[in-house]
């Protein structure tokens, strides 16, 4: 998305006082050369003392550019009994020569489930109201009118039971006479579970929807951006998310949804979103496609109106299933298992590094005992698939004080990355003893040596900043600027940097940990965010890859590309996952739904991403790096 650098584009004004609080949640319409803004306005709290508090009407404004908006004034307000409370959240379509604005009728305070209905407000030329009708007996929000006749009858949409929760979106037919609305909802109520959307977009039952702007037509359906709001539910509100998704309903019968975002594609991120009366909080209110880019009008941490672009090819690519089908499992995996024989890799063998020499490839993984210490076990393979050789020791185990057990438990050498420079190579893992925080250890062996398995590494030395939890680490190979750049994940959420001018004596005192990736919330990548393979280089820029973990703990693939003589800065990061679980060994191990790679390899323009499935067994998969950069937006 990219916010209008004139957000917010309609704030509250201090001097009217039935919109001095707060405005919010646009819905606009066209009207011949103007955009017209109808918005809730909050008042301000001494206007209506017999109530206490501030209350809402329905504002309206104009524009020529559909940014700029003036001549505000009230347009709906509270008259009628079941709405003396409020008249909230305007949504208006413009059909068969009128403008039909639903809007939230509130007809108590406070407000309860029963007293939260859908009122309608008819104009024919937006400078006063001619009609006006409640629409829903029953609790409901978010209701509006399809831009054009669906079996040539008014088609709605609408979130029934909103405030008595599960909600559902649902669609409603109408007659011509909107004074019969009421009626005829009824009767709909009555049986309104076969005309929810199918199937159910909700991804939790912790999650809450709600229609969100009326529906735009494209080629393919009906383009619905509602609300989605992650963790509605869960006991603590901090845990909530709002975000904008996206669903794509049939043209024919728009119950059915043929189309829909796994994940939102906005969330709250600029000051006027986190900050406001009721903070954290995007509300997508209105749409509409001006040359095939979507304008989406939402409300701003319910205090200000805002506008953000988007084209609609992104959306519909988003709804696209097969997005992160990038790279292709071997059919043979898991390549490692654990062995029960060898007892300092019986329980796992898992987050393999990876490195070809003399036409072979070199797999270190991280060996599981029983006894939970990790150390690190070496296979070989020719084809990039099938093991050839496995050796019968480890060839690294845990030797200094910083590795070894203090108490029973995990602790060792874990998750190795490697890198060549020059005629050594290099070996980062975490080093943990059970008891302080785990630390990036970095280790050396000549080349010679290692293809003579004779483990002659050197004593390792830990490279992390004192006192705080870091893993996660390489190095770009090769010095830019005379510095080698450390990435790792220092604090345990963000991927970060340093600088380091030689990998011999590292001051790990005089490190910063400057952030070079952050989660985003809400995302296959919300939780946190961790390196996975070393940096590769192309023609593109250096092509890293890391794993994203989401909310409920599930462990994915992205990447991200950073330019090739400034790495600190990112040219562009995958919208969607390349590798997620799906197989049997990747969902259910040692830790579930977990692919983790620590190793990549590019032969013959192919990426071969060496990974751990479930912290379990070793795995494989690969794609054209050319697909791989393809993704990264």
């Amino acid at each position: 998305m990219k916010r209008c650098s004139f957000n917010p584009i309609l704030s509250p004004i201090r001097e009217h006082s039935w919109e001095a609080y707060a405005v919010f949640n646009p819905s606009i319409v066209r009207k011949g050369k103007y955009y017209y803004m109808l918005y809730r306005a909050v008042s301000s709290s001494d206007l209506l003392k017999k109530q206490g508090s501030s209350f809402s009407s329905i504002g309206i404004a104009k524009s020529r550019d559909g940014i700029h908006f003036y001549d505000r004034r009230r347009f709906i307000y509270p008259e009628r009994e079941w709405e003396i409370f409020g008249c909230e959240d305007p949504r208006a379509t413009y059909i068969d020569g009128r403008y039909y604005i639903f809007y939230t009728a509130i007809s108590s305070i406070p407000p309860i489930a029963e007293t939260i209905r859908v009122g309608v407000a008819i104009s024919r030329d937006l400078k006063k109201v001619d009609e006006k009708y409640l629409v829903t007996s029953f609790n409901a929000k978010a209701m509006a009118l399809f831009p054009e006749r669906i079996d040539n009858k008014f088609t709605a949409i609408l979130t029934v039971h909103t405030d008595k929760p599960p909600a559902y979106i649902a669609i409603a037919q109408l007659g011509d006479d909107p004074s019969k609305w009421l009626y005829e909802m009824d009767e709909w109520y009555r049986e309104f579970w076969r005309y929810v959307l199918t199937p159910d977009p909700r991804r939790s039952p912790l999650d809450h929807i709600e229609v969100g702007a009326p529906p735009v037509k494209i080629e393919d359906g009906w383009l619905l951006i509602y609300s989605y709001i992650q963790n509605y539910f869960s006991p603590r509100v901090e845990d909530r998310v709002f975000g904008v998704e996206a669903l794509l309903l049939d043209l024919e019968d728009p119950r059915k949804v043929i189309g829909k975002t796994r994940y939102p594609f906005m969330v709250p991120e600029e000051l006027y979103e986190r900050y406001g009366h009721v903070p954290n909080i995007v509300f997508p209110t209105s749409a509409m496609i001006r040359k095939n880019t979507l304008r989406l009008y939402y409300g701003a941490a319910d205090t200000t109106c805002c506008l953000a672009t988007i084209k609609v090819e992104a959306i519909t690519k988003a709804m696209d299933t097969n997005m992160n089908m990038v790279f292709e499992r071997y059919s043979g995996n898991p390549i490692i298992k654990p062995n029960p024989d060898h007892d300092w890799e019986s329980v796992a063998t898992f987050n393999p590094a990876a490195i070809e020499l003399e036409g072979k490839i070199y797999i270190l993984y991280r060996a599981l005992s029983t006894d939970k210490t990790s150390t690190i076990g070496l296979a070989i393979s020719e084809d990039g698939f099938n093991i050839i050789e496995r050796l019968e020791e480890p060839v690294y185990s845990p030797r200094e004080n910083f590795e070894m057990k203090l108490t029973p438990g995990h602790s060792g050498c874990e998750d190795p990355r490697v890198v060549k420079i020059g005629d050594r190579i290099y070996m980062f893992y975490t080093a943990y003893d059970n008891v302080n925080p785990p630390k990036v250890a970095l280790t050396s062996i000549s080349v010679d040596d290692f293809l003579n398995r004779e483990w002659r590494w050197s004593k390792p030395q830990i490279i992390s900043p004192p006192d705080i939890d870091d893993k996660d680490a390489c190095i770009i190979p090769e010095k830019i600027d005379d510095r080698y750049i450390f990435i790792h994940r220092a604090g345990g959420i963000n991927i970060v940097y340093d600088y380091i001018e030689s990998l011999e004596d590292i001051d790990n005192r005089e490190m910063l940990s400057l952030t070079l990736l952050t989660p985003r919330e809400g995302s296959w990548d919300g939780k946190k965010v961790g390196l996975a393979s070393p940096p590769i280089k192309t023609s593109s820029g250096w092509l890293v890859f890391y794993h994203g973990v989401s909310h409920d703990n599930v462990y994915r693939v992205g990447a991200f590309l950073l330019d090739l003589d400034h790495p600190e800065k990112i040219i562009g990061r995958t919208p969607h996952p390349l590798l997620e679980p799906v197989e049997r060994y990747e969902r259910e191990g040692y830790v579930k739904n977990v692919v983790f790679p620590c190793g990549a390899v590019v032969r013959n323009e192919m990426v071969y991403l060496y990974y751990g499935g479930a912290d379990s067994y070793v795995c494989v998969a690969r794609a054209p790096l050319k697909e791989i950069l393809s993704r990264i937006a």
